[in-house]
């Protein structure tokens, strides 16, 4: 597979966790009251929400010209969740800093 064909599932993942996971946990805590989440309970939260899209990582054909995609897919999304849970995307800890900084 080409650079080129991987370059939107790239932007989609990078962007998703703080974008789509964050957001909907900040308010999820917020609703809550909750001002001071741990990180890891933020990460949970975070990784939670960004579970609930995985129909969409999913819904590409099973169809041969398909394949290498969908194998890509699945390995920026485990990239993608490893480095939510341990700490290691600086978009999801940023939003975190803000939202324990700020409310």
């Amino acid at each position: 597979m080409r650079n080129d064909e991987r370059y939107e599932i790239q932007r989609a993942f990078d962007q998703l966790p703080h974008i789509v996971g964050s957001s909907w946990a900040v308010i999820w805590f917020r609703m809550k009251e909750i001002k001071t989440p741990t990180r890891e309970e933020y990460r949970e939260k975070v990784l939670e929400y960004l579970k609930m899209i995985e129909p969409v990582f999913y819904s590409y054909p099973k169809e041969e010209e398909f394949a290498s995609i969908c194998k890509y897919i699945e390995l920026r999304k485990n990239d993608a969740y490893e480095k939510i849970i341990s700490g290691e995307n600086e978009d999801v800890e940023k939003r975190y800093d803000r939202y324990v900084d700020y409310g």
